[in-house]
C-alpha cells in the first residue's frame, strides 16, 4: 500500500479497529513508524493512525487528542499539564471551550477559579470528546500535523457532539498559530466546504430544495468556513474567529474545477457517475502557501469510499525567513543537513506515543515460541519429587473414583484389585440406570477376564444375540468374580468383599428373567416385521421418481431475475432499512450505476426507474424455465 501511494507521511482515517486487534504488519512496518488514537468506548468504531517514513521525517512530539485531556502512555499526567518542553501547546482553554457544551472539569487548575465555573448548558466532557478516537497531533520542527477524523452529520442526537468537536479544533489550530507555530490541518472533515463541492448541493439548489446561502449557513458549515482563507461566511464572522489562519490546497491549485469529489455512497453504486461530495482536505496554514509543488485527489485508486488526497512539498522552502531543505526540518536538528543524511534513524527517534513502543509489539520484551522450547531442563535432583507427583496427579485423573492418592511411589500395590479398598459411590447417572441394564453388561465377554487391564475390551454387537440356550448364569456370576476391581463398579454393595458378592447374587436373580422377556419381546417384533413385509403394496402407494423430481424442483427453483425496463438487464436485490412499515423487504431496481444528476434516468446510460418489489414479482411459468 505504501509502494502505491508514493508518501512519507499517511493518515488514515475511520480505521474501526481496537488494539487486540492490531497486527505486526500493521504496526511493524518495515521503515515506518506509525501513531494509533484508537476509541476509548466503542467497539471498531472510528479511529486515526499516521505512519511516518523513517528514511524521510521523524516527529519530535506526538499527542492523543484535541484538548488534552488524555495521558501519555505509561503516565497518568495529561498532556496539558506536562512541562512545556514536553507538549505540544495550544490546547483549547477554559473560555474558549464554554461557547460550547463541553464541561471544564478535566482541564486542570491552572486556569483562574471564576473562569473555572462550568456553563449552565455544559453537556459533553472534554474526555468524552477525545474518547472516540478522533485525533492524533505530530509536531516536526517545520510544522504540527493534525490528523482528524470529525463526527459525520447522522441524525440529530449527535448535532451536539459534532459542532462541539469543531469548536475545539478550531481553538486549538487557532492557538498554535498565535504560538508561531505552522499547522496542517488533513484528514475527513465530514463537511462539504461549498456547493461545488457536493453533487447533492448541487442538485438540491437546481430543483430549488435550498438555496445556497441556506446550504452555507448550516452551523458546521460556518464554523468550518471560518477557519479557511476562500471560505465563504455570510453575515459577521463570530468573536475570535475573525481572520482565517488555513487555506485549502487541492481548491487553491483547481479553484473552478467541478466533480472533484473524494467520497461516494457505496450503496447506491454512486462513484462510477461520479455523484459525490469532497469532504476530505489538506489545510495549511497561510504562511506555508509557498511549500507545495503539486496537489490533487486519486480517483483511480479504488477499495475505500473514499479516495485519497495529496499534496506534495517543494524540496526547499522559506522557513523562519531563509530557504531550507525540507528534510532538514521534517526531522530532529543534526538528522538531516542540507537535504542530506548525517545521522542513522535509531530507536531513540522512536517517540513513546509510537504504536512500536506498545508492550505488544516491543521487540526488545518479546520472548518467541522458539525460547520457551529451548529452556534447560529441570535438574536433576528435583526428578524424583516431579516424577512422584506426576504419577499422582495420573491416578487422581484416570480413576479419581476408585484409586486413593499415592503418596509413595515405592508403596505402590503389586495388582490393580487389592487398590481398592473401598468401592465408590455410583454416579447418579449409573444409579439412576433401571437394573434390567446391568445383565446385558456384564453378558459382554465370551471368556472369562483376567485381571490384567489389558483385556477389557469393549461391549460387541454378538453379546445382543446369544443363543437362548445359553446359561445366563455365564454372563453374569463367573465374569463379576474373576473381573476383580471391576466388579465393583457394577455392584449394589457400598462396601467390603461380602457386600460385593451379595450384590452380584442378586443381581443374578433378576437378570435371567429381564433377559428371557426381552427376548419374547423381540420375537414378537420380529414376527410383525416379516408380515408387513409379506403384504403386496397397493398400486396407490407407488411413487413415480420422475414426478416427485420434479415437484421439489419446482418448490426450491429461485424465481428468474426480472429485467429493468430501460435496458432489459438484469436487475439487482436490495433491502429496505428505512424505519417504517416496509421495513425489511426486498425490492428490485436497475443494476447500474447513478447518473451525474443522483437520479434516476430515462434513455441514458445510467440507473433507469425500473422498481419491483420481491413480494410481488411472479414471472410466468415459461419464462422460468
Amino acid at each position: 500500500m505504501f509502494e502505491i501511494l508514493e508518501a512519507d507521511i499517511v493518515v488514515l482515517q475511520e480505521t474501526k479497529i481496537q488494539r487486540k486487534d492490531l497486527r505486526d504488519d500493521m504496526v511493524l512496518v518495515p521503515g515506518w513508524d506509525c501513531y494509533f488514537s484508537l476509541p476509548r468506548v466503542k467497539k471498531g468504531y472510528s479511529g486515526v493512525v499516521i505512519y511516518t517514513r523513517n528514511a524521510t521525517c521523524a516527529p519530535i512530539r506526538a499527542e492523543e487528542g484535541i484538548t488534552g485531556v488524555l495521558c501519555p502512555p505509561n503516565s497518568s499526567v495529561p498532556f496539558r499539564d506536562l512541562p512545556e518542553e514536553r507538549q505540544i501547546g495550544g490546547y483549547p482553554t477554559l473560555e474558549q471551550l464554554s461557547r460550547s457544551n463541553i464541561t471544564t472539569e478535566a482541564l486542570g487548575s491552572e486556569q483562574e477559579e471564576d473562569s473555572m465555573q462550568p456553563t449552565p448548558d455544559a453537556k459533553i466532557d472534554a474526555s468524552t470528546l477525545d474518547s472516540e478516537g478522533r485525533c492524533v497531533i505530530l509536531e516536526f520542527p517545520a510544522f504540527v500535523l493534525i490528523g482528524v477524523y470529525c463526527p459525520a452529520y447522522r441524525d440529530e442526537s449527535r448535532d451536539s457532539f459534532r459542532l462541539d468537536f469543531l469548536n475545539a479544533l478550531d481553538s486549538r489550530v487557532r492557538n498554535l498559530t498565535k504560538m508561531g507555530k505552522s499547522v496542517i490541518v488533513t484528514g475527513d472533515i465530514n463537511i462539504s466546504k461549498q456547493a461545488i463541492d457536493s453533487a447533492h448541493a448541487i442538485e438540491s439548489i437546481r430543483k430549488a430544495v435550498t438555496s445556497a446561502e441556506e446550504f452555507i449557513s448550516s452551523p458546521a458549515r460556518r464554523v468550518f468556513n471560518q477557519l479557511l482563507s476562500d471560505g465563504v461566511v455570510i453575515g459577521e464572522r463570530e468573536e475570535g474567529r475573525e481572520d482565517p489562519v488555513l487555506f485549502d490546497v487541492c481548491r487553491k491549485f483547481h479553484p473552478g474545477r467541478t466533480g472533484m469529489y473524494t467520497c461516494w455512497d457505496q450503496k447506491l453504486n454512486a462513484r462510477p457517475g461520479n455523484f459525490g461530495s469532497r469532504i476530505d482536505y489538506v489545510l495549511c496554514g497561510l504562511d506555508m502557501q509557498g511549500w507545495f509543488s503539486d496537489a490533487n485527489i486519486q480517483e483511480g485508486l479504488m477499495g475505500s469510499d473514499h479516495c485519497p488526497v495529496y499534496v506534495v512539498f517543494k524540496d526547499s522552502v522559506r522557513h523562519l525567513g531563509s530557504e531550507t531543505s525540507v528534510r532538514d526540518i521534517l526531522n530532529p536538528p543534526g538528522i538531516f543537513k542540507n537535504g542530506e543524511r548525517q545521522q542513522e534513524y535509531s530507536g531513540s527517534c522512536i517517540l513513546p506515543a509510537s504504536g512500536r513502543r506498545l508492550p505488544e509489539f516491543d521487540l526488545d520484551k518479546r520472548i518467541s515460541i522458539r525460547d520457551m522450547f529451548s529452556r534447560k531442563p529441570t535438574p536433576s535432583s528435583l526428578k524424583p519429587e516431579t516424577g512422584a507427583a506426576t504419577m499422582t496427579t495420573t491416578h487422581r485423573t484416570g480413576a479419581e473414583r476408585s484409586i486413593p492418592t499415592i503418596d509413595d511411589p515405592h508403596n505402590l500395590p503389586q495388582k490393580v484389585i487389592p487398590v481398592t479398598s473401598k468401592k465408590p459411590q455410583p454416579s447418579p447417572r449409573k444409579r439412576s440406570q433401571p437394573p434390567s441394564v446391568t445383565p446385558f453388561k456384564r453378558s459382554k465377554l465370551d471368556t472369562p477376564i483376567t485381571s490384567g487391564a489389558s483385556k477389557r475390551g469393549q461391549k460387541t454387537l454378538k453379546g445382543f444375540f446369544k443363543p437362548k440356550g445359553v446359561d445366563d448364569g455365564e454372563y453374569a456370576i463367573p465374569h463379576l468374580a474373576s473381573a476383580g476391581s471391576e466388579a465393583s463398579h457394577f455392584s449394589s454393595g457400598t462396601s467390603g468383599l461380602s457386600e460385593e458378592t451379595q450384590g452380584t447374587s442378586h443381581t443374578d436373580s433378576w437378570g435371567s428373567s429381564d433377559f428371557e422377556n426381552d427376548n419374547s419381546n423381540k420375537r414378537q417384533r420380529g414376527e410383525r416385521d416379516q408380515s408387513a413385509a409379506d403384504a403386496s403394496p397397493t398400486a396407490d402407494s407407488v411413487v413415480d421418481p420422475i414426478v416427485s423430481k420434479e415437484d421439489w424442483s419446482k418448490l426450491f427453483t429461485k424465481k428468474r431475475v426480472p429485467s429493468c425496463d430501460g435496458h432489459q438487464e438484469p436487475c439487482i436485490s436490495l433491502t429496505t432499512k428505512k424505519p417504517g412499515m416496509n421495513h425489511g423487504r426486498l425490492f428490485w431496481i436497475c443494476s447500474r450505476p447513478l447518473g451525474p444528476s443522483g437520479g434516476k434516468e430515462k434513455g441514458t446510460q445510467w440507473r433507469c426507474s425500473t422498481f419491483i418489489w420481491a413480494s410481488d414479482w411472479n414471472p410466468s411459468p415459461a419464462s422460468q424455465q
